[in-house]
């Protein structure tokens, strides 16, 4: 029986998905199962790579599947060593490398719940999450060691190669006995709504269903060679960016530290990469490093999450790569429900689209009421789970022939005069001067209007009265004669949550304590 990794097209997806045929991509069942198994021994033969690590300050590091294996099972056997038991919390606070993935893998195989953080937290940011998930472990490097809390009942373990020569002395294999249902992962959202986003509690068994935006959304298949420049301590560059394609054996690659939008394009040649998925800022960031046609490519799929890319941004991808660019959209919380299907020949991507439903799973657009909005009516995203309408917070659109738009968070809608308007539309409209690098819009209060817009612009030309009259008037001109910034602020850089999405909450925060 063919697997689901021989298909390609969008009808063979809809004609072919099965739940029985994503479990038949892995070793394990529904009562037990490994994500460290899956994604890492299974594969670990000869030198196979598992994973490439870049960066602006060093060579690439490979890393093999079996170098990987035999570590963070030595890890794991020290885990138990230590008195770590099945169900507690190891933290890794590390940027992505060897001792990062020894880390991750090495806690999931004895049965511990791997908490990934955010290198860049500080003092603050790393208590919150220590208190709120209780770890018994944290590993962390120098540096972030001495900004973490001194707690009794955790152990802070600072990885490095001394580390590393620790571990020798334990066995290089380890036995999984993980349940499906057992914890795997507490995965922090980079959410704003909170002080503190919830931790997502995921299961060994979420890497099954994972395979859905695997297969559909990035479009992985045997074979690829994939990059994601995404840190792993965040759902797009964890789940996508490494355990999907290394559970189904591909050689993935990452990027440690600061991001670099030109060196991207020199990895892109470098590594061959075949497969790349990023988020929206990280295509900005290359197109506005200029070097594009510096480089030879080899891609043959795009896709993007995180935020709706803009229309320029999207035109120069497919100028320079030759490719659509494929929206995949989801949430923490719910996984991906919406994709372009990267690779499937017969799937039309449509401008600014964020597809249609992977297989499987049902979504619609809803009325505040809970009734389901006409074709091309604006309403919010729902997806159905266990038998009820799960609100994801983001307005859309569905069209006529069931593709699905995305019309901003739901608080990000902006007011004025009687008038909806979304952000999203509107920052678009802005990106497309010449001189815009980047932009975000907020609503602010108005006497008269109840809200107006207001706009944040980086440009290296000097913000000045024509600057914004031209700014106004192409957003007149390409929306409406309302839609437009009536006020406008020329800034060096834009806030954004840790996983690069802008932050608009800490603009209107600004601006209330204005």
């Amino acid at each position: 029986m063919a697997m689901l990794t021989e298909f390609t097209s969008y009808a063979d997806a809809q004609k072919h998905y099965s739940k029985e045929g994503l479990w038949e991509l892995f070793d394990g069942d529904r009562e037990r199962i490994n994500i460290a198994h899956e994604c890492i021994d299974r594969h670990a033969v000869g030198d196979r790579i598992a994973l490439n690590i870049v960066s602006t300050e060093m060579d690439t590091v490979s890393l093999s599947f079996q170098e990987i294996s035999e570590l963070s099972s030595k890890f794991a056997h020290a885990l138990v060593a230590k008195g770590v038991k099945p169900g507690e919390r190891v933290a890794i606070m590390l940027e992505p490398s060897l001792e990062y993935y020894v880390g991750l893998f090495g806690a999931m195989k004895m049965g511990a719940i791997a908490v990934p953080m955010f290198t860049l937290f500080g003092p603050d940011g790393i208590a919150l999450r220590v208190e709120d998930c209780s770890p018994s472990l944290m590993l962390t490097n120098s540096e972030k060691a001495a900004l973490c809390p001194d707690r009794a009942d955790m152990e802070i373990v600072v990885a490095d190669a001394d580390w590393l020569a620790s571990l020798e002395g334990y066995p290089a294999q380890y036995d999984c006995k993980t349940a499906g249902s057992d914890l795997a992962v507490f995965q922090y959202t980079s959410g704003t709504t909170r002080q503190l986003p919830d931790a997502v509690r995921h299961t060994h068994r979420s890497i099954v269903t994972l395979m859905n935006a695997a297969l559909y959304a990035t479009g992985l298949r045997p074979g690829d060679v994939f990059f994601c420049p995404s840190s792993p301590a965040w759902g797009h560059g964890l789940w996508h960016g490494t355990l999907a394609p290394l559970a189904l054996g591909i050689t993935t690659g990452t990027f440690c530290g600061k991001f670099d939008g030109g060196r991207l394009l020199e990895v892109l040649e470098e590594l061959k990469v075949t497969n790349l998925s990023a988020a929206a800022t990280h295509y900005r960031l290359a197109k506005n490093s200029g070097k594009a046609g510096e480089h030879q490519y080899s891609l043959e799929k795009l896709s993007f999450t995180g935020e709706p890319i803009d229309e320029d941004t999207a035109e120069f991808l497919e100028e320079v790569f030759g490719l659509p660019v494929c929206s995949m959209y989801g949430t923490t919380e719910v996984g991906v429900i919406l994709a372009n299907y990267p690779g499937a020949p017969d799937f039309e991507v449509r401008s600014g689209s964020l597809g249609k439903a992977v297989p499987g799973v049902e979504v619609e657009v809803h009325r505040a009421d809970g009734s389901e909005c006409a074709p091309d009516e604006m309403g919010e995203l729902v997806v159905l789970r266990q038998g009820k309408w799960y609100q994801t917070k983001d307005l859309g659109r569905r069209d006529a022939d069931g593709y699905f738009y995305h019309g901003g968070r739901a608080d990000d809608v902006i007011i004025s005069a009687g008038w909806t308007m979304s952000a999203v539309e509107i920052e678009d409209a802005i990106l497309k001067h010449e001189d815009v690098l980047e932009a975000a819009v907020i609503g602010v209060p108005d006497e008269l209007r109840g809200q107006v817009v207001k706009a944040f612009v980086v440009s290296k030309r000097a913000g000045d009265d024509q600057f914004t009259k031209e700014i106004q008037d192409l957003v007149r001109g390409r929306l409406s004669q309302h839609e437009y910034p009536r006020l406008i602020s020329f800034v060096q850089d834009l806030p954004k949550t840790p996983a690069g999405k802008i932050h608009r909450k800490i603009l209107r925060d600004r601006e209330a304590a204005a």
